[in-house]
């Protein structure tokens, strides 16, 4: 990368750290906010993801505020152990992930800071509701549609990127036996028809593609492509070294060819490909509203997730590959769609002609591109070489 692009690089991460200063300090209980205007609600997977970027800048101010939002989350858990996914409101608990987010950034900050008990009451509590959470009764979780981050998406049964939150957590709470099964349960073959064979455990590994699909469950299945979730295996070792770097060139293709298509205009991937269409077997008609494709979570850019993949394609090696997407991130957080601000570090981008289409300032489109430029220069991937390194070590027993 020469000289110029760094510096726009450096003078994005600055904005980047005044946009999580500006959202520190929010109405309710003055925790922070999940976006600078448009959402004033400490939201916990907002917050929880833009602490990867913090912990890795290193922020005092900041890493103190996460410690905070983590200790109100443990004080508003369940009696049974689930994280609401609202910090402040322990009676908002319809999500699936934001129990694992929870353990994985407890995991996290004890890295960071050597505060090795940190919340330790809260944390065994989480890990038994997350074990409550297997109907086979074996470490692989299931959720319910639309309770993850994807308000808006169908993932039914077992989901791939849940699921690679809990292995990377297991393995940085030293539950490598139970971390050994979910990888062994999810590297198996999708088993596709309309019967269950009998003795016969799906996985999330599509015959004849390097990913990982979506979700499965029982005879149904979703092989599209999640991003977020196949990042997620990558970074946390999930996937082994060569189908990482499968899973890497195969994203670079398909977006070639959407790009061809007129599918896409922008140089960095949409969060879920193909798109669904109305046509499709699995299009919902609440779709039509708010889940079009190529919009939202039916195939949006968005720069959060951009951060994720940008760290998995460093943990792959391919240097000059991530170079090259995160000068294509740095612009895309360029554009806001209301706020009159330099960086408008937008929710998300509609994938067709890469307008801004959600919130302006929004925390974890600013954190995670912290991390990504971090996981860039630095050349590694802030604590994931470790989770990466533990998955290593705990296969190789």
């Amino acid at each position: 990368m020469k000289a110029q692009q760094w510096s726009s690089v450096r003078e994005t991460k600055k904005a980047a750290l005044e946009v999580l200063l500006h959202n520190a300090r929010g109405p309710y209980h003055s925790l922070p906010r999940a976006a600078g205007w448009g959402y004033p609600e400490p939201y916990t997977r907002d917050l929880l993801i833009s602490g990867l970027g913090v912990l890795a800048c290193g922020n005092q101010k900041l890493t103190t505020i996460l410690r905070r939002v983590l200790q109100t989350l443990a004080r508003n858990q369940s009696q049974l152990g689930q994280i609401p996914v609202l910090v402040h409101d322990p009676n908002e608990l319809n999500s699936s992930d934001s129990t694992p987010l929870f353990l994985l950034a407890v995991g996290l900050y004890r890295k960071a800071t050597g505060d090795a008990n940190f919340l330790d009451a809260a944390v065994q509590k989480a890990m038994t509701w997350m074990e409550y959470q297997s109907p086979a009764n074996e470490v692989m979780v299931a959720q319910l549609p639309t309770s993850d981050w994807r308000d808006e998406q169908w993932v039914l049964g077992y989901g791939l990127y849940v699921n690679a939150l809990v292995y990377s957590y297991l393995l940085l709470h030293n539950q490598t036996e139970r971390a050994s099964r979910i990888r062994d349960e999810l590297n198996k073959y999708t088993v596709r028809g309309e019967v269950q064979p009998r003795h016969v455990q799906k996985g999330l590994v599509p015959r004849r593609q390097p990913y990982y699909a979506a979700w499965v469950y029982k005879v149904l299945s979703d092989e599209h492509f999640d991003l977020l979730g196949n990042s997620l295996a990558i970074l946390s070792g999930l996937a082994s070294p060569s189908r990482a770097k499968r899973i890497v060139t195969w994203i670079e293709r398909e977006c070639q060819t959407m790009r061809e298509q007129g599918q896409l205009a922008l140089d960095l991937a949409p969060n879920f490909v193909p798109y669904i269409h109305p046509e499709d077997r699995d299009w919902h008609p609440r779709y039509a509203t708010f889940n079009l494709p190529g919009e939202y979570h039916n195939g949006g850019v968005w720069p959060f997730v951009c951060g994720f993949h940008i760290a998995a394609i460093v943990a792959t090696g391919k240097i000059s590959l991530a170079e090259k997407k995160l000068l294509a991130l740095t612009e895309l957080v360029r554009p806001s769609r209301e706020a009159n601000v330099d960086f408008g570090f937008n929710e998300w981008f509609r994938a067709q002609d890469g307008t801004p289409r959600g919130q302006d300032w929004q925390s974890w489109s600013a954190g995670m591109y912290l991390y990504a430029a971090i996981s860039v220069e630095q050349r590694q991937t802030p604590f994931f070489d470790e989770i990466r390194s533990l998955s290593q070590e705990a296969f190789s027993e």
